[in-house]
């Protein structure tokens, strides 16, 4: 769904249309440009009515005499004007256009698709976001069940006369705690919902269910060496960057035709007439071609020339940046995911260990042997292991999609999207 409605997406598409338009539009200096004009002028400067006469094949002897050439009267004409211009040769500076045009394309291309995996990563980021908010509610409200056991237990034996009064409202002021953290998670369980949704590109109240609870990942954690081999194979802004350099390197090889020769073939078809239908009038045709060459122009070509030399050597180091970045960016993400990894076992063996001694507790407090101080600490280990346990889990997603993201082999396909 994200990958169809999310604006982002749409927006990098959009660049991609742009892209080949501008492979069409480089490849259209390559064709002969056809105009065709329709012109009316009247006047009386005497260069305009001896040559309009003459386009129209309507001059005479009589209009040799000294006042038809002086002072003619006020003259019309019409013109229907067929041109033509084609640029033979121009030192292969617009075939070099039509191949950068086309590596920029490829660089659109390879745009699109790291977008892709950006929106596939925060839709999983999101989605798991929601599984996570819905275990917080879980583990709030059975947190907030426990406390209301603890401070009904405390009633009792307050008004049995076991207890004092200050243990009565250490278990009403840790219920009422509970209480305000399952209010919390029910809104975070909301929000989780409304960045789903907007991640899908979707509106943010739109109702969509998860179909899997979250739960501990059975994901395979390859190589450090192998994850970094695939980003700087794989990561689509290398090979876009790859691609841009490319496209600068013709940029100096455009800049290197200025220098040379054009060659330009050029041909029109004129008809003049008195009447805007073209009666009692002539016509005539011209063609030629024309050899064009820069003798000096100030230093301007060479300027841009080494303008895009030093542009070209930007590239270079943006490149070699970026393929740093790309292989820090997967060791931060493999040691990220192998520290979570670890820490779902930890937090999984906290759990038992944290229900056990709370359940312990618990007799002891109805046996006298322990404080409410001491039963309510035992309570908050068990609620806190349960959090961090899923805590972990969540993370374990997060950073198992996040290394795919920093290899760049995030898909529909992969274990991270469907495990």
């Amino acid at each position: 769904m994200a990958l169809e409605k999310n604006p982002l997406r749409k927006a990098a598409q959009a660049d991609t249309k742009a892209a080949s338009a501008g492979v069409r539009e480089a490849q259209s200096f390559l064709m002969p440009r056809l105009t065709f004009s329709e012109l009316a002028t009247r006047g009386n400067d005497p260069v305009y009515v001896f040559g309009s006469k003459l386009r129209q094949q309507r001059f005479t002897t009589n209009d040799f005499a000294p006042n038809e050439l002086n002072t003619p009267l006020p003259f019309g004409n019409f013109s229907t004007r067929f041109g033509g211009t084609w640029n033979l040769f121009d030192s292969f500076a617009s075939w070099h256009g039509v191949s950068r045009a086309k590596e920029m394309n490829t660089a659109s291309t390879h745009q699109l698709e790291r977008t892709d995996q950006e929106i596939l990563f925060r839709v999983v980021q999101a989605y798991y976001g929601v599984l996570f908010a819905a275990k917080q509610l879980e583990v709030s409200d059975q947190a907030e069940k426990t406390a209301k056991s603890i401070m009904d237990r405390s009633q009792a034996r307050y008004e049995s006369g076991v207890v004092v009064e200050s243990d009565l409202l250490s278990a009403k002021v840790r219920l009422a705690s509970r209480e305000q953290e399952l209010i919390r998670a029910r809104n975070n369980l909301e929000l989780a919902r409304a960045q789903l949704n907007t991640a899908m590109g979707v509106p943010a109240d739109a109702l969509y269910q998860p179909g899997d609870p979250l739960a501990e990942p059975t994901l395979a954690v390859p190589s450090l060496g192998e994850m970094e081999q695939k980003a700087l194979t794989s990561r689509p802004d290398l090979k876009r960057i790859e691609s841009e350099q490319s496209a600068q390197q013709l940029s100096v090889a455009i800049a290197k035709s200025s220098f040379g020769p054009r060659v330009n073939a050029f041909a029109g078809w004129e008809m003049d007439s008195p009447t805007l239908l073209g009666g009692g009038g002539g016509n005539n045709w011209l063609g030629g071609v024309e050899l064009q060459f820069d003798i000096f122009q100030g230093g301007a070509k060479r300027a841009v020339l080494s303008r895009e030399h030093a542009i070209g050597e930007k590239m270079a180091a943006l490149k070699q940046a970026a393929s740093d970045a790309v292989r820090l960016e997967v060791r931060q993400a493999y040691y990220d995911l192998d520290s979570n990894r670890q820490q779902v076992g930890v937090a999984r063996t906290a759990i038992a260990q944290a229900q056990e001694s709370l359940r312990i507790n618990q007799d002891r407090y109805e046996g006298g042997l322990l404080t409410i101080t001491d039963l309510l600490g035992a309570e908050e280990a068990a609620r806190r292991s349960q959090t961090d346990y899923w805590q972990a889990v969540y993370q374990f997603h997060i950073s198992s999609a996040n290394l795919e993201l920093a290899s760049g082999t995030l898909n529909l396909q992969s274990p991270a999207v469907n495990p």
